[in-house]
């Protein structure tokens, strides 16, 4: 005769501590992804479109200065932050019983990956050609210097934004579903449905 199979574990939601953990990266994957999301759109909506307005040699000058000093203990937290903590959210809900969010949570993990590739692959690159031409003042023709910067560092950020703020999109919803799934106190069996609350 079959062994009778147990109750699988799928149909418990997680422990109180698996939970709490699952909890905290979403909402501070959620909160890196705000702070780099608006730290983009901060450049897409007003540092780009003041410097349009700026001479050639006044343009290059203070994105030279800009891109030289961005890297910082601040920045950090949001660009890379964002990242491994969505990353860690995703391998939180990994397991049988948990995948609710991850219809939410890979997408920003996959938009996100994508806006930190282009910075890598593009908008870095682009800084670090700008630098080499060296000083403003010095530069014989200061609007090729531009042109071939600001365009496509333009372009790039604007698509990098996008992503960024859509993957912050996809994690507030995450933390919707995540807050009504069921939690430790609310086991259940199969076969029986939880009662209705009045």
């Amino acid at each position: 005769m079959a062994a009778r199979l147990s109750p699988r574990t799928a149909s418990n939601p997680p422990s109180a501590t698996v939970r709490f953990a699952q909890g905290l990266a979403l909402g501070s994957a959620a909160l890196a992804m705000g702070l780099i999301a608006g730290f983009f759109y901060a450049y897409a909506c007003s540092v780009m479109f003041g410097l349009a307005r700026v001479d050639d040699r006044t343009f290059i000058d203070s994105m030279q200065w800009i891109n030289a000093t961005v890297r910082n203990r601040w920045f950090a937290p949001g660009f890379f932050g964002a990242l491994l903590l969505t990353a860690l959210a995703v391998l939180l809900h990994l397991p049988r019983g948990r995948r609710r969010v991850l219809p939410w949570a890979a997408p920003a993990l996959a938009l996100y990956a994508a806006a930190f590739g282009i910075t890598l692959g593009i908008n870095v690159p682009l800084n670090q050609e700008l630098a080499a031409a060296g000083n403003p003042a010095l530069l014989r023709d200061p609007a090729a210097v531009r042109a071939a910067f600001e365009g496509p560092w333009t372009v790039w950020n604007t698509v990098r934004t996008v992503a960024a703020t859509a993957a912050l999109a996809c994690l507030l919803r995450a933390l919707v579903v995540y807050g009504r799934a069921p939690g430790p106190g609310d086991r259940t069996t199969p076969g029986r449905s939880r009662p209705r609350r009045r």
